[in-house]
């Protein structure tokens, strides 16, 4: 897409607005959500928010495992990138009518943790150019997740000691820990608790948290290969592929 396709919506409730009307016409399930960060600090003054949501589809989630390369589907001639996240597993349905959220709350919902990547993706190269609510209109410009290995002491463990690593083509672009995240991965999982719950989505058992980019959002084309390692759990290595469209 060469450029977005209509006026660009004015403030985050237009943008939410469209993703639900997209929502609404997807052939699949929201398996889960991801979350990202609003930036620079004027946007979220003008905004009055930090940060932003979008769906994660059940036929977007793979499942990596040791020695084995996953490929996932690029918009070539779009926008394509990969972000090391923290990822937490819903526990049990959130209360339909629980609109206010503590840290507390967030982390008795929380179940188990993965390290996980998140396949950044649009046909519109510009999107992050145009700002958040270009992004969030776009599903937050969320493409995919990866899920890698399982953070099975993550309660027993400090935000900073979950580092994680990120490679492209084989070339090291950043680093970072479960603490990169803004407060950590629970505050951002109360954001969503909070922010779903306002659009009547409450949070439901199984479903995946991407809770922000750890190391940065680093981009990639078709062809090339990723690799994000969580030292102590594990690693995962994937590979982007042209997407081809499905058939009807």
């Amino acid at each position: 897409m060469p450029d977005y396709p209509g006026a660009v919506p004015a403030g985050l409730a237009d943008a939410y607005t469209i993703q639900d009307a997209a929502l609404a016409q997807w052939p699949d399930r929201i398996a889960g959500w991801k979350i990202g960060r609003i930036a620079p600090p004027e946007l979220q003054a003008r905004y009055r928010e930090e940060r932003l949501a979008g769906p994660i589809f059940a036929r977007a989630v793979y499942e990596a495992a040791p020695a084995r390369v996953t490929d996932f589907p690029v918009f070539v001639g779009g926008f394509a990138a990969v972000e090391a996240e923290f990822v937490i597993r819903i526990a049990h349905d959130a209360d339909p009518s629980q609109i206010h959220w503590s840290l507390e709350d967030a982390a008795a919902i929380a179940g188990e943790m993965f390290g996980g990547i998140e396949t950044a993706g649009s046909p519109l190269k510009t999107i992050n150019d145009l700002g958040p609510t270009v992004v969030i209109s776009d599903f937050g410009n969320n493409a995919g997740l990866i899920l890698g290995p399982d953070i099975a002491d993550w309660r027993d463990r400090s935000f900073d000691e979950l580092a994680c690593e990120a490679f492209v083509s084989g070339v090291r672009v950043g680093q970072g820990a479960a603490s990169s995240v803004p407060g950590g991965p629970l505050p951002a999982l109360r954001f969503l608790l909070e922010h779903c719950a306002r659009r009547g989505r409450p949070l439901t058992a199984g479903q995946y948290v991407s809770t922000g980019a750890a190391t940065g959002i680093h981009e990639i084309a078709a062809g090339e290969t990723a690799r994000v390692v969580f030292p102590g759990y594990g690693e995962i290595a994937c590979r982007a592929v042209a997407a081809v469209p499905e058939r009807a």
